[in-house]
């Protein structure tokens, strides 16, 4: 029976393969994509991915159901809130300026697997998402000529009454899609193009609006005798506020365009916080004149803005809004369709998916067989599918990325830079250096310790802490954690810190409500896992990190990810069961996938070297000294790097 059980050297290897990180080139800049955007084209694929359809449903919506005029201070929560993930994005996208957004990011720091899942995930989110924006583009469309498209369709194609699938064919989704999709084949500056004209048009709409807006605003509606300006209470703050953190996912566009942009060290940053800015700004305004137009009780969720303006005697507005709303579903519309074959071609390219998707058009310089399938899919899934039920199915896969690249910016920060040899110091001693032999010209791959005395002596002025390491202040504390290597505590320290924000947000979330806890185990829970997440961001905190002058860098880490990160679990954990159900069986595909290609083809799985045999050898240096050295023994035709190629009788002479 033992004899079938895997040896602990196997796990340990297959763990390994698990968790490898990729190599990045030396040269980041070199890419087979047309480096053509610039800061104003990314800025406004950032605003086309966060303003769409959701300022004209989303605000009337929170505001009668959920928030009342409050949802102004919800989307000022909200904007904050997608602030620190947006942050975490933008260091990334500037410092490794490669397509695939989460996905990269998980894959350079934390780990294979994770990185797959991250990327499976997003790449459902884009195409349930695209989908569900043509069905609401069709169906915005079709009302206004009092749905005789969806008449049509039904008295000629018929209806269907099967669970899953949409009451009608959705011809005209499927149609804008497919012409979308032709569009974002020409090329990133063709998508870029068309998108400014949509942002323009859009933005021109949203600024008639505020003015309108402002000159027929009545500040009685905010009154107590139409209820007060927060009639939901906090409670209601914060559920509006969970419900308005969802407009502004679409930034990560911007990250998934970092290696198509100029000079994205400059670029991806800036137009993050740009177009975050513009967004919460014309979310908070329309939200403050739609609650000022009309009392906010009195407002039609399905077109509240169009209904505000039709109300006050301004019923020509109502087609300008309905224009607005459409030229707005159109940029969301092309964000998806843009950054989704780009986040499968990084991962085609890496090996963790199927190759033909790899492939880059030469003229036009875009993944096109990933733009024309995953076009058609979505085509298809708006066509015949009903997509209510999945669109909460969105939520999950944004904040479980948002979480990864969260944690990614922490390990990354505290871990050595390329090319630095990572070795456990303890305190007074100086990090150990390549020893030269006396060529001048050869590292020695295992020293004496007599060597290494020598290097304390010759060294111990030189001493220089490197990222991972414990801080000076803290030794005398902590001089236990000296015995790691660099950055070893801090991914501890992470992992210790997601598993007790878990626990927190599970208590606040099922505390009272699923799991019925007296106060006091509630009370005691709360402290305890409080205490873990504060304990291993202080343990994160005492060790030194990256600082990286070059390129953006999020500011007080590990404290801002740490926020993103609780922030998230919470978020997730108030999903319902239904969404995690469908969660877990979509993990479980992408898992098939992963274990049936993805791990085998992995390009790092090329990298890892064999099993070789080992020997002792006896290497003649020209200065004459005759030292022992250990080394694997490599074909004739690889010698080892920095011996001679010579014959095993020739080095024993």
């Amino acid at each position: 029976m033992a004899r079938w059980l895997p040896r602990s050297t196997d796990l340990t290897r297959f763990c390994q393969k698990l968790n490898r990180v990729k190599t990045l080139e030396d040269d980041m800049m070199e890419t087979s994509f047309n480096r053509c955007l610039s800061t104003i084209d990314l800025t406004l694929l950032g605003i086309g991915g966060m303003v769409g359809s959701g300022l004209y449903v989303l605000t009337g919506t929170v505001a009668k159901e959920i928030a009342g005029p409050a949802v102004i201070v919800s989307f000022i929560i909200a904007g904050f809130a997608s602030l620190l993930a947006a942050l975490c994005y933008a260091e990334f996208g500037a410092r490794v300026p490669k397509t695939g957004s989460a996905y990269m990011f998980t894959y350079v720091s934390v780990g294979e697997i994770w990185a797959f899942l991250i990327g499976w995930n997003v790449l459902l989110e884009y195409m349930i998402g695209g989908a569900a924006v043509a069905r609401a583009w069709s169906g915005y469309l079709d009302s206004i000529f009092n749905h005789k498209i969806k008449n049509f369709t039904e008295t000629h194609v018929g209806a269907w009454q099967v669970p899953f699938l949409a009451r009608y064919p959705d011809f005209l989704a499927a149609a804008i899609l497919l012409v979308a999709t032709a569009f974002i084949s020409f090329g990133a500056k063709v998508s870029s193009w068309l998108n400014h004209v949509f942002s323009a048009i859009s933005m021109g709409i949203i600024l008639f609006i505020l003015i309108m807006g402002f000159v027929l605003a009545q500040p009685k509606n905010w009154s107590t005798q139409e209820g007060g300006f927060a009639p939901y209470g906090l409670s209601g703050i914060m559920a509006g506020t969970a419900t308005c953190f969802y407009a502004f996912v679409g930034f990560d566009v911007i990250a998934a365009s970092s290696e198509e942009a100029r000079n994205p060290q400059r670029a991806v940053p800036r137009a993050i916080a740009f177009s975050l800015g513009l967004a919460t700004g014309a979310y908070i305004l329309v939200s403050v004149v739609l609650t000022l137009m009309v009392p906010w009780h009195t407002l039609d969720p399905d077109s509240a803005l169009a209904d505000a303006f039709y109300r006050r005697g301004y019923a020509w507005a109502g087609f300008l809004v309905a224009a607005g709303s459409i030229c707005a579903m159109n940029t969301v519309l092309l964000s998806n369709l843009f950054s989704l074959p780009r986040i499968v071609y990084a991962m085609a390219e890496d090996g963790l998916f199927f190759q033909v998707f790899s492939r880059v058009h030469p003229r036009t310089q875009v993944p096109v067989v990933g733009i024309v399938v995953f076009g058609l899919l979505m085509a298809l899934l708006a066509l015949i599918f009903d997509l209510e039920a999945l669109v909460q199915f969105l939520s999950i896969g944004t904040l479980l990325a948002y979480t990864f690249v969260a944690a990614s910016i922490i390990v990354l920060r505290f871990q050595q830079q390329k090319g630095d040899v990572p070795a456990p110091v303890r305190s007074g001693q100086p990090n150990p250096e390549p020893h030269e032999g006396p060529s001048g010209g050869e590292l020695k791959e295992y020293e004496s310790f007599s060597d290494k005395l020598q290097l304390v002596d010759r060294d111990k002025n030189k001493e220089q802490r490197e990222p991972g390491q414990l801080k000076a202040a803290f030794e005398p504390y902590l001089e236990f954690l000296s015995d790691f290597y660099p950055g070893e505590v801090v991914t501890v320290a992470v992992v210790t810190l997601m598993v007790s924000a878990i626990c927190l947000c599970s208590i606040l979330v099922f505390g009272n409500t699923h799991l019925h806890l007296p106060t006091w185990s509630y009370s005691l829970l709360l402290v305890l896992f409080s205490l873990g997440f504060l304990l291993s961001l202080f343990l994160i905190w005492a060790h030194e990190q990256q600082h990286n002058t070059q390129t953006f860098q999020i500011p007080l880490v590990p404290l801002s990810p740490a926020l993103s990160i609780i922030l998230n679990i919470y978020l997730m954990l108030k999903l319902s069961y239904m969404t995690w159900l469908r969660f877990a069986v979509w993990l479980l595909l992408g898992l098939l996938v992963y274990f049936g290609y993805g791990i085998w083809h992995s390009k790092e799985n090329l990298r890892e070297p064999r099993p070789q045999r080992v020997s002792a050898r006896y290497v003649v240096f020209p200065g004459g000294s005759l030292e022992e050295r250990v080394q694997a023994v490599q074909p004739s035709s690889q010698p080892a790097t920095g011996l001679p190629d010579t014959d095993t009788d020739d080095c024993k002479r």
